[in-house]
């Protein structure tokens, strides 16, 4: 039940938030009970802002607000979660140091006051590295590949989240950096924006500037389905000559070779994924599905989809390296977190896009332009 709903990882913040916050304020009181009131009134301001953090992650809430004050609200709320976090662990190693000898004593305090600063120094980190994308070139081995798509160029574009993270200028530059790879073909797998009030149209106007030789195809994220601007998205994007494929397919044509692209709207986690999508399969040629959620590929592989093309994870957008293993949010919910995988003679590339939701940062999980090359086995 936990894993269907769509703000558990929220709750998990809060209610660990919420918790380290009663400790802390408890073992403070009894360390300094001189700044009784203080503290009260510290927590009771810690309470409200986690509260309102939380529940401005819900849309029906969101828009009673205006956009910048919720984007940012719900910000403020998770970075004090964090916080908190080192904070505990920090009062934690502190309490202990008074019980070893100087030396010891002394590196306990040090240890502690690195778990409480850590928290901020790595959000000031990760909202200076949100914006410094890069191009991640990918060569994808096709079995069987025609001659005359060997080497071609994919060029995509995913979880943009126009917003209060992202200007439209910063954007702006990642368009240029995708135009600059010279593709034959670019893609835009959904997250055009976070929430309603986000400016869609501006991020429309930046992505009508993309150029390809085959034109620019897409999918819907779930962004659009929480912003209900599915629809809207849809005839604009195909005003300024984008097509977004919502359970479609289109065949383009390379030289003597064709490929089927099949796009689908965001599946949701954990449902029935990709249901009739084998329809839209053409036999004989190489069959691409573009779907904003990763965890879809098992079932497109078993359909007959030579690769999928997805985002959705951000590659974690905060992704933490320990003893070779990745820790992150996305993991909580898929396999598929960053980068080429394969399944038999099926791939699947995730990318890990462009903005950021939640905070504005990124450490471990860098905004990638995604270039897809096609390649031989």
């Amino acid at each position: 039940m936990l894993l269907r709903i769509h703000f558990f990882p929220g709750l998990c913040f809060f209610l660990l938030g919420l918790g380290f916050l009663l400790v802390a304020y408890r073992r403070l009181v009894e360390r300094y009970p001189q700044l009784r009131t203080a503290l009260v009134l510290a927590t009771t301001i810690s309470i409200v802002l986690q509260m309102f953090g939380y529940i401005l992650e819900f849309h029906r809430v969101q828009q009673y607000f205006p956009v910048w004050w919720s984007t940012w609200l719900a910000c403020a709320a998770l970075v004090e979660e964090m916080f908190l976090i080192g904070l505990y662990f920090a009062l934690l190693a502190w309490s202990q140091a008074s019980k070893f000898q100087a030396p010891r004593r002394a590196f306990l305090q040090a240890a502690g006051a690195g778990l409480c600063i850590t928290p901020i120094a790595g959000t000031v980190f990760g909202i200076i590295n949100r914006n410094q994308f890069r191009v991640s070139e990918v060569n994808v081995p096709i079995p069987n590949l025609p001659k005359d798509l060997e080497n071609l160029r994919i060029v995509q574009l995913t979880d943009i989240h126009l917003s209060p993270f992202l200007s439209e200028m910063e954007f702006a530059r990642a368009v240029d950096m995708a135009n600059e790879t010279h593709p034959h073909l670019a893609l835009v797998t959904g997250d055009l924006i976070t929430r309603r009030g986000d400016p869609l149209d501006a991020c429309l106007r930046q992505l009508a500037r993309l150029r390809a030789e085959a034109g620019v195809l897409g999918c819907l994220g779930n962004h659009e389905v929480y912003a209900r601007v599915e629809n809207y998205v849809t005839a604009e994007a195909r005003r300024i000559g984008i097509e977004f494929l919502r359970k479609q397919a289109k065949v383009l044509q390379f030289g003597g070779a064709r490929i089927n692209f099949a796009g689908v709207d965001y599946q949701k986690m954990h449902a029935s994924y990709l249901v009739g999508t084998e329809a839209m399969i053409v036999p004989g040629v190489l069959n691409v599905l573009l779907s904003h959620n990763p965890d879809v590929f098992p079932v497109a592989a078993a359909q007959g989809y030579d690769l999928t093309i997805a985002g959705h994870t951000h590659g974690g957008q905060v992704d933490v390296e320990v003893l070779h293993q990745h820790l992150n949010v996305a993991r909580y919910f898929t396999r598929y977190v960053r980068g080429l995988y394969h399944e038999g003679k099926s791939s699947v590339y995730v990318s890990t896009g462009i903005g950021t939701i939640g905070a504005p940062v990124r450490l471990g999980a860098p905004p990638e332009v995604s270039l897809i090359r096609l390649c031989a086995t």
